[in-house]
């Protein structure tokens, strides 16, 4: 909250199933909330409410939507939730239009976001570590099936960010170490997602396939000596059983690559499988099935789209 005791305004720009998730979480909890996405999505809300479909309630939740980006200049939080393909674009579009005091905030997968933001529009954005795994089914819905948490850096913008989202109910800690958070997730991201994809499975499926179990442990190793190699403190844990047990407790979930996929979109694998191959060239770190599972999708998402 404020000093006021009111709630920050937020705009959602890039409402997916992630932002839309998570901005429905505040909008639930009485923060004031516009989600900026697409016609369909935005014409459902404004009709009938978001509904969301969630392991925890069903709910329909009452909350401001457009598909104009203008819906940032009387926010305080901007959340970019836009894919990876998309953050250039979108940072220059939106930044003429940011409040003097509006703090921008990167829910996107990847380590990266921040320096794009920065680089390509002057924005100092703030990094978002997002675990949830949800999709849109239909137009106006949120099927949540499991996760649900943020992770972010120290600083007085994203401890308001923290407050407002705890108060909803959503766990969000504040890291001293938010670019080893941010690796740790693109652990997980680089151990299922291509994989998921390209086997056209769910997560459930991939960690009952043993052949493809082996593959998801050599990405890891690999995630894990590139970050090494590039001075990361990456938390200490066994990142192979906590991405099996990931894998497991989503069950018949689908990876956000593996919805592209099906979909015939475009995947942020660029962001993923292959930053790590690019960053161990340059670290000259060998990434064979990180480099593999890139190409592969690539050459999928090549011949999805002709």
């Amino acid at each position: 909250m404020t000093s006021d005791g009111k709630f920050p305004r937020v705009a959602v720009v890039g409402a997916g199933a992630v932002g839309s998730y998570f901005g429905g979480m505040l909008a639930r909890a009485g923060v004031p909330v516009t989600l900026v996405g697409r016609a369909a999505h935005i014409e459902a809300i404004r009709r009938d409410g978001l509904l969301i479909d969630s392991i925890h309630f069903r709910e329909h939740v009452p909350i401001e939507a457009t598909t104009e980006t203008a819906a940032v200049r009387d926010a305080e939080h901007v959340l970019l939730c836009v894919k990876t393909l998309d953050t250039e674009s979108t940072a220059r579009q939106i930044a003429p239009q940011l409040a003097p005091h509006a703090a921008v905030f990167s829910f996107q997968n990847g380590v990266d976001n921040v320096d794009v933001i920065r680089a390509a529009s002057g924005i100092e954005a703030w990094p978002v570590v997002v675990y949830v795994a949800a999709a849109i089914p239909t137009p106006g819905a949120i099927k949540h099936s499991g996760g649900g948490r943020l992770v972010v850096g120290p600083g007085a913008p994203s401890a308001k960010l923290a407050a407002a989202f705890e108060q909803a109910k959503v766990s969000c800690p504040v890291s001293p170490n938010i670019e080893g958070e941010l690796w740790k997730k693109l652990v997980f991201n680089c151990a299922g997602n291509a994989i998921t994809a390209l086997g056209r499975s769910s997560y459930g499926g991939l960690a009952r396939h043993e052949p493809s179990v082996a593959v998801m442990r050599a990405a890891i190793e690999e995630v894990l000596a590139v970050a090494c190699a590039a001075g990361v403190q990456v938390p200490d844990e066994d990142y192979f059983a906590a991405a099996m047990a990931f894998a497991r407790n989503l069950g018949e979930a689908t990876s956000s690559t593996a919805q592209d996929v099906q979909r015939g979109k475009r995947t942020e694998i660029d962001s993923l499988n292959g930053y790590v191959a690019r960053r161990g060239a340059e670290l000259g770190v060998p990434t064979p099935v990180n480099h593999t599972m890139y190409a592969l999708l690539k050459l999928l998402e090549e011949s999805t789209l002709r």
